[in-house]
Formats: structure tokens, C-alpha cells, sequence
């Protein structure tokens, strides 16, 4: 008997869309069911309730949909979503949310290429390609038109007003775990991320006619920089995925700080980020909103500090090594240093982040006037990290030398990540030495801050991105470190014995936007002395010119300068 001659099986809308539902609910969802149990742990009787609940409506839902020529796309796309989200449900304890869904959009083909693993191609092909061949094999059989709305109108009330009967018979606990517990339904495939694809979509349309308000349009270079008798030179180091726990400067075990430790810099060993992914993190470091009043609008829709800088007369540059600028650096000087071709330190669209430092060591030794330089590094962003190093610093091992966590052990996954924080303490050393190569010509300080943490498995949760509500302080908890020159410290009166005093002291990516307009001596209405993490060790006095030089204003820098240096 030959495949054509099979006989295709025949099965009627409804039951089709009844057992569709019983897929999606039981086969796509073992993240959200790990979580519920855990949620209603004291109740069974409630989380069977929940589940019946949860089911009838996703049925209501699939009815509808149940028309020819309609229904088998529809179900194929439902099951593609939740086969999709579930595979990162479940391998990463990943939440498909709206900043998640802002994360996938701005992604390079470089950092998505890192999950193109043969894990998720056998989970794609047993939970979507398998089923939505099974939905397009079977025959359907349909109703004419006024039948079928009469029998798909009495099926979605059904189980729309049993579902409801449902929550309300047992509504005190659904609410109570709900509320306390608002992760549960983000985690539910599909709606989760339809949901969080839609309001996604919705916040984009908003922001099509956006017009961004200008911001410290009266800034200007106080006098401590006009007599600081050298240029002035601030590198903002941004990083990518480094959690405070794992940085020997604030207390880990290991020694993942050696060359930062020799440099005697400044620790905050007590910093939070604003968020758990780039996307929200990054530009809420350099805008003027505490994390308290901010707003992906409020952002893209006021000027932020490389803005202000600009307008106070600081040349202002951006050097990218990871995924851009999230729109930070539109209107200044900026640079990707992964469309570098040749160098040994790239290959497959990524580069080390010691890319930047040759680069650097000509820019300051040509820079004139006083200037911010931000480097935005790869960092440890995974789950490749063992391509966030060298193998010089391959010091910790075994390490985890795939993207597929599942295949490593904790220890192994720990091992690799350890090593990237290693190679950027080489890193951020290295930017300090060039600084401090340059202190005959200039005064030099370096300021780094992570853009978010990172779950190595804790609770079943890898990488980062969680809702922040939630996230745990392996996401949240970040590095903040400072280094300044002699010639800085006289130049602009910082006390380093000082601020290493202060070094417990709560601090957030709240403080960057004032901390760097206070390193630059920048007066303007938009500073918050307050909020200026170095201000209570910062001498008000100005120093005098060592030399006839006086700092030359830069102009500041307008349109978009794309390419390498």
C-alpha cells in the first residue's frame, strides 16, 4: 500500500479544537505547571481547578477560529508559539514577557546564532512540526454556515460560563495566587507571549510620530575643568551581563578581580540595575529617570546624557561591541567595532572586547579637548560564555563549552561564566593602564557599570530577562567600579580614601546620569547632586592650570556616524 493510497483520518471542528487545546495546555506548558504547583502547593484540590478553568477557556478561545480555510493555519500558529516559548520556558526558565519579545526584535543574527542548537531543533520538530503536520494531515469536517455558528456559539458559551463557574466557585485562592504571583500567566503558552507580542506591537505604533524633547540645553563646563590644566577624559565603560556575586571585589571566593584589586580602584559592592535585559537597562542607565519613574516612552522621548554632555560642549563618542546603542547614541559620534574585518580578536560577527583597546590608545593619544568615550562591551552575555575569552583566560575548568546549558553541569556553566568576568577585569584593567599611559597629556577616569545580572541555574532559571517584580538578585545585583589618575584627583578633587569609605553604600544605575555629569564638571538644571555617587568626596574648589592650556570646547557632534574607527 502506498502513502497516497492511506486514508486520512476525518474528525469534526470542534474536536479538533478540543483536542488541540488539550495539547497546548498539556504538552507546552511544563514551565507554568512547575511553577503552579509550586504556587497552589498547599492547595491540589485548587490547581485541578485551575487547570479545568484554564482549559475550557483556551477551547473558547480555539471555537471561533473553527472556520474553513482558517482553522488549520490558526491552530498551527498556536502550536508553533507555544512550542516555541516552551523550548525557552523550559531550558532557560525564560519568561516570553513584552521587554523579552523588544530583546528578540533588536537582536543581531550574531546573538541569535548562540540558540541555533540542536536542542531546540528536536524540540521544534516533536512539539510543532510533528502536531502541525498531524492538524494539516486530518481531514476536517464542517457544518454549512448557520449549523456550524449556532454549534460553535453554544460550544465557546459552554465553556466560557463553565470556565468562569470555575474561578468563581474557588476565587478567593485564584485571585490571592495571581496577585502574590504575576509571573504565572506571562508563562502561559500561548497567551503569554501573544499577549506580550501584542502590547509589544502596540507601544511601537505609539512611539511612530514620537518627537524627543530636548534636555540640558543650559548645560555648560563648570571652572574645575576650565582650570584642570590638562583635557579631561571620562571612559564610561557599560557592561553586558556581569553579576555583582561573582566579582571577588565584592566578596566572591574566587579571584575574578586580580588586575582591578592591584589597581586599588573604587567598589560599590551594593548596586542594583534598572532592569533585567539591555533593552530596558541600558538606556534607563543614561537617562535622567530614576527606575522608579521610568519608562521606555519617557526615554526615547527626552534627550539623555550623551545628550546633555554634547550641549555642555564635551566630545561625546560611543564604541559599540555588542548589539547598538538602543537608540542612546543617535545624535553622537558612533562605532561598531564588530564590523571590523580581519582582526584576530573577531570571527562569526562577534569580537573579544579587547577590540577596543587599540582603538582607544590612539584616541587618546590624539584627544585635545575634554571628551566622554562610552565602551559598550559583549561582556558576559550568554549562553555561549565560553566565547566571551581567550583561551589564555580559560583559568577556571572544566568550562561549559557549548551554548546548550542542559549538556553542563552547574559547576562547569559556573566555570565559563567565572572565566568572562576574569578576562573583563583584564579588560577594564587594561582601559585604567591606557588612561593612566596618557596622564602626561590628560586626566584621565574610567566608570564602569553592569547593564543587568545573570541566573546561572538557581532555582531552575538561567540567563536574564525576568520580569522585574520578581528577578532575582543574581539579575539585579550589578558591578559598579571607578578608577581616576593622579592627574584626575588633583585636577577635579576627588578622594579616593574617601569614596572607598562609602563603598557599602546603596548605589543604582540611578546614579550614573548625575555621577558622570559631576566627573565632567558639567553645570546644568538637570543635575542631581544628590544622586551623584561621588559628590560627597568631590572638593568644590577648582584646582589651577598647571600650563597655559585651557580645555578647548568640542562641538557638539550632530547625526549618526556609523562604521569602525
Amino acid at each position: 500500500m502506498t502513502f497516497s493510497r492511506i486514508r486520512r483520518p476525518e474528525i469534526g471542528s470542534v474536536v479538533l479544537s478540543a483536542l488541540v487545546a488539550a495539547y497546548l495546555l498539556l504538552a507546552t506548558n511544563n514551565s507554568f505547571w512547575n511553577r503552579a504547583a509550586s504556587y497552589f502547593d498547599s492547595s491540589k484540590a485548587s490547581l485541578l481547578l485551575f487547570g479545568a478553568a484554564l482549559y475550557l477557556a483556551l477551547f473558547a478561545i480555539l471555537i471561533p477560529m473553527s472556520i474553513k480555510y482558517l482553522m488549520k493555519p490558526a491552530l498551527i500558529f498556536f502550536i508553533l508559539v507555544s512550542a516555541s516559548a516552551s523550548y525557552f520556558g523550559d531550558a532557560f526558565g525564560i519568561i516570553v514577557d513584552r521587554d523579552m519579545i523588544g530583546n528578540a526584535v533588536v537582536t543581531t543574527p550574531a546573538e541569535a546564532s548562540h540558540f541555533l542548537t540542536g536542542s531546540l531543533a528536536q524540540h521544534l520538530v516533536i512539539y510543532a512540526l510533528l502536531p502541525s503536520l498531524l492538524v494539516a494531515w486530518v481531514k476536517v469536517r464542517h457544518r454549512r454556515f448557520l449549523p456550524k455558528f449556532v454549534v460553535n456559539l453554544l460550544f465557546f458559551t459552554v465553556a466560557l460560563f463553565a470556565a468562569g463557574g470555575l474561578i468563581y466557585s474557588n476565587f478567593a485562592t485564584f485571585a490571592y495566587v495571581l496577585r502574590e504571583h504575576t509571573d504565572l500567566m506571562k508563562r502561559f503558552n500561548p497567551t503569554g507571549p501573544l499577549v506580550a507580542a501584542a502590547r509589544y506591537g502596540l507601544s511601537t505604533y505609539r512611539e511612530r510620530n514620537l518627537v524627543v524633547q530636548p534636555l540640558g540645553t543650559d548645560a555648560r563646563q563648570g571652572g574645575r575643568i576650565a582650570q584642570a590644566g590638562k583635557p579631561v577624559v571620562v571612559v564610561i565603560v557599560a557592561g553586558e551581563t556581569a553579576r555583582a556575586m561573582n566579582f571577588s571585589l565584592d566578596g566572591y571566593d574566587r579571584e575574578t578581580n586580580p588586575e582591578l584589586k592591584a589597581l586599588g580602584v573604587v567598589n560599590y559592592s551594593n548596586t542594583t540595575s534598572c532592569g533585567t535585559a539591555t533593552a530596558v537597562s541600558l538606556p534607563c542607565m543614561f537617562s535622567v529617570y530614576p527606575r522608579d519613574e521610568y519608562s521606555d516612552w519617557k526615554a526615547r522621548s527626552t534627550e539623555n546624557l550623551v545628550n546633555v554632555l554634547t550641549h555642555a560642549g564635551v566630545s561625546v563618542s560611543w564604541w559599540d561591541n555588542n548589539t547598538g546603542s538602543k537608540g542612546i547614541a543617535d545624535l553622537i559620534s558612533f562605532a561598531s567595532m564588530t564590523k571590523q574585518k580581519g582582526s584576530p580578536l573577531c570571527s562569526r560577527g562577534e569580537c573579544l572586547d579587547e577590540i577596543f583597546l587599540g582603538e582607544l590608545d590612539r584616541k587618546l593619544g590624539a584627544t585635545t579637548g575634554n571628551s566622554v568615550i562610552v565602551l559598550h562591551q559583549l561582556g558576559s552575555h550568554g549562553p555561549s560564555y565560553y566565547r566571551r575569552y581567550p583561551e589564555a583566560f580559560r583559568r577556571f575548568t572544566p568550562d561549559c563549552r557549548t551554548a546548550e546549558l542542559m549538556r553542563c553541569t552547574t559547576a562547569e556553566i559556573v566555570n565559563a561564566y567565572d572565566n568572562s568576568i576574569l578576562y573583563t577585569d583584564h579588560v577594564l584593567a587594561s582601559v585604567a593602564k591606557l588612561l593612566e599611559k596618557h596622564q602626561d597629556r590628560l586626566a584621565g577616569a574610567m566608570i564602569y557599570m553592569s547593564d543587568h545580572g545573570e541566573s546561572l541555574g538557581e532555582n531552575g532559571i538561567y540567563l536574564h530577562g525576568a520580569p522585574y517584580a520578581i528577578a532575582p538578585k543574581e539579575q539585579t545585583r550589578v558591578p559598579f567600579i571607578a578608577w581616576f589618575s593622579k592627574p584626575y584627583q588633583t585636577a577635579m578633587g576627588v578622594d579616593t580614601d574617601c569614596l572607598a569609605k562609602e563603598k557599602d553604600q546603596p548605589r543604582s544605575h540611578d546614579n550614573l546620569f548625575h555621577t558622570v555629569l559631576g566627573m565632567m564638571d558639567v553645570q546644568t538644571k538637570t543635575y542631581n547632586r544628590a544622586l551623584d555617587a561621588f559628590a560627597a568626596c568631590t572638593r568644590p574648589d577648582a584646582q589651577k592650570p598647571a600650563s597655559g592650556f585651557h580645555a578647548v570646547d568640542s562641538q557638539p557632534v550632530v547625526g549618526t556616524a556609523s562604521g569602525v574607527l
